[in-house]
């Protein structure tokens, strides 16, 4: 695949990624009216901001298209250099890009977090669709550079198998918009499986496969959990479910990962990311694209 097409595709996952991430944000704002505003699909007034899901999807994005594969080196730079306090990382996050940025050693730093376990949080999973767009032809690819690029700050397998899951899930999803297919959720799924590490995650994937289609949402959240545990298992099965069930539409995708709250910047910015690269960019809402928070420069200047 030629680095234009590669550079296409990633930017389609981005730009669902993105769109999503300030949709799900909405969702942290006026929030004794959320559940009127999800029972009448209202959004909010622009501006949209984004939160660190696109931020650090920005990194990944540039390195990719400086060096066409993850150098982690330069990806820990690129977090440490463009992390904001403001966009809503996590307490780790916090820690870590301060000291990298302040000089230390990022694997040495990622490796120690939570007592030498490193995290299994959700942040390695929620930049990585991208990625998963831009090696779309070639998965066991898509894989290696998921895990390079997931444990420059998550080290736990559990963050890594998240991770791989998303990354996977996207570039299934580019495989079936080229082919003209439409999966059930349950193929969906399927194709995903056997490139997720064994896991808690790969667990509860295959539980997501085998839900009834009767299954409620509450019950799916009850078993897959919704994100607000930040874990990676926590997450990522309730953000592929969700892609499964609604893959050939964003905007319903979205609305069905809101609807289970939770960390829902993330999960939607996840769900987002997989979904615009099956029904391409066409399928955002060009009012939701018009309010998002501008994308910055920098991630295209440092090429």
């Amino acid at each position: 695949m030629e680095q234009k097409e590669r550079w296409g595709q990633a930017k389609v996952a981005l730009e669902g990624l993105a769109v999503g991430d300030a949709f799900g944000e909405l969702f942290f704002r006026q929030r004794d009216e959320v559940p009127a505003r999800l029972a009448q699909r209202r959004v909010l007034a622009a501006p949209w901001p984004y939160t660190d899901d696109t931020q650090t999807a920005l990194s990944i994005v540039s390195i990719l298209l400086r060096y066409g594969s993850i150098r982690q080196d330069e990806l820990a730079a690129s977090f440490a250099e463009h992390y904001e306090g403001s966009r809503g990382y996590g307490p780790s996050m916090h820690y870590l890009l301060r000291a990298i940025r302040a000089g230390a050693p990022w694997r040495e730093a990622a490796a120690q977090q939570f007592a030498g376990q490193g995290s299994f949080g959700n942040g390695g999973a929620m930049r990585i669709a991208p990625l998963g767009a831009y090696f779309a032809d070639d998965l066991p690819l898509v894989c290696e550079q998921a895990e390079l690029a997931t444990s420059v700050t998550h080290t736990h397998p559990e963050a890594i198998a998240g991770a791989i899951a998303v990354a996977v899930a996207t570039a299934c999803a580019w495989q079936l918009r080229q082919s003209g297919q439409m999966p059930t959720r349950a193929e969906f799924l399927a194709m995903i499986l056997p490139y997720i590490p064994s896991s808690e995650v790969r667990r509860k994937v295959r539980w997501a496969r085998n839900f009834s289609e009767r299954t409620s949402l509450e019950a799916v959240v009850g078993q897959l959990g919704n994100g607000s545990n930040i874990s990676s298992q926590d997450t990522v099965p309730f953000v592929l479910w969700c892609a499964g069930e609604r893959l050939n539409s964003y905007e319903e995708a979205l609305w069905l990962t809101a609807s289970a709250l939770g960390d829902v910047d993330t999960t939607c910015a996840m769900v987002g990311g997989i979904v615009a690269t099956y029904t391409g960019p066409q399928a955002i809402p060009a009012s939701w694209r018009a309010a998002r928070e501008p994308l910055p420069d920098w991630y295209l200047e440092e090429i």
